[in-house]
C-alpha cells in the first residue's frame, strides 16, 4: 500500500510540474471551455420571451454550471493514445510495470488541479459582472455535486479511451471522437438544457450516455430536479459497460501492435 500511495503521488506531482510549465496554455485551455458562458446569453434573451420552465437567472446559473462541470471533465487522451500508437511511442510505456493508461489518468488529474485557480478567477468575474445570478449551494449539495463530476469524468475518461484503442487498427481514430463530439455537443446539455427538450426526444436521450456527461451534474448543482438514483446508476452502468469493452479492445490491440515508428 505504501508503494502504490509513493508511485500515485510521484506521477501525480511530475505531471503538475510538467502542466504548470505551461500557464499560458493552460489559460487558453481554460478559455477554449467557455462556450457555455456564450450561450447563456442567448437563452438568457430567449427566456424573456419564451416559455421555458427556466427564468433568465437559472439559464444563467445552469450555464455557469456547465461551464465548471466542463472544466473538470475536458479529455484528451485520444489524441495522445493515437500518438503513441501510431508514431511508436507506446513500445516505452508497455516494457513499464504499469498499465500505460495511468500516465494519461495522472496527467488528466493534476491538469485539474493546475486549471482550477484560472476556472475560479472567470467565475468570480462572472458574479461581479452579474451579481444576480450569485447563489451559494449547500454543502451537501457541493459533496453531491463533485461525486457526480468524478463520477462524469469517469465516464467521459473511458469512452475516449475506448475510442482510443481503435488506433491499433486505423491511423485517425480521433476521427471517431470528432463523430461522437457531435452527438456530445447537442445532446449533453452543453447547448441547452435537457428541459427545453420535448418529453419524448428527453426520455430517449436519457437513455444515452450524453446528458450524463454535464447536465445531470450542472443540473444537481443549481437545483433543477433530476431523478438521482436513475442517474446514478446510469453513469454506473454505462462506465462498467465501457471498462469492460476498453479491457477486451485493449487485450486484442495489443496483439496487433507492431511498434512502428519506434
Amino acid at each position: 500500500m505504501k508503494r502504490l500511495i509513493k508511485t500515485t503521488l510521484t506521477f501525480l506531482s511530475v505531471y503538475y510540474a510538467y502542466m504548470v510549465e505551461y500557464r499560458a496554455e493552460l489559460i487558453l485551455w481554460v478559455l477554449a471551455g467557455s462556450l457555455p458562458i456564450i450561450l447563456m446569453g442567448v437563452w438568457m434573451q430567449a427566456a424573456q420571451g419564451g416559455q421555458f420552465g427556466l427564468t433568465p437567472v437559472d439559464f444563467a446559473r445552469y450555464f455557469l454550471a456547465v461551464f465548471l462541470v466542463r472544466q473538470f471533465t475536458v479529455v484528451w487522451v485520444i489524441w495522445e493514445v493515437e500518438r503513441e500508437v501510431v508514431e511508436g511511442k507506446l513500445s516505452n510505456r508497455l516494457l513499464q510495470p504499469i498499465d500505460p493508461v495511468w500516465h494519461h489518468v495522472a496527467a488528466h488529474v493534476s491538469e485539474r488541479a493546475a486549471r482550477i485557480p484560472f476556472a475560479i478567477l472567470l467565475v468570480g468575474l462572472f458574479f461581479i459582472l452579474y451579481p444576480q445570478a450569485f447563489w451559494i449551494p449547500s454543502l451537501g449539495t457541493l459533496l453531491l455535486f463533485s461525486f457526480v463530476v468524478i463520477l462524469a469524468f469517469i465516464l467521459r475518461f473511458v469512452i475516449q479511451h475506448t475510442f482510443s484503442i481503435f488506433s491499433f487498427w486505423t491511423e485517425r481514430a480521433s476521427a471517431i471522437e470528432n463523430f461522437w463530439f457531435l452527438f456530445f455537443l447537442f445532446l449533453s446539455g452543453m447547448i441547452a438544457p435537457l428541459e427545453v427538450f420535448p418529453e419524448p426526444v428527453r426520455t430517449v436521450v436519457l437513455l444515452t450516455p450524453f446528458p450524463y456527461l454535464i447536465n445531470f451534474p450542472a443540473s444537481i448543482l443549481v437545483g433543477i430536479p433530476v431523478n438521482l438514483t436513475q442517474g446514478l446508476l446510469s453513469m454506473i452502468g454505462w462506465i462498467v459497460l465501457f471498462l469492460g469493452l476498453n479491457r477486451w479492445l485493449w487485450r486484442q490491440g495489443l496483439k496487433r501492435y507492431s511498434g512502428m515508428g519506434a
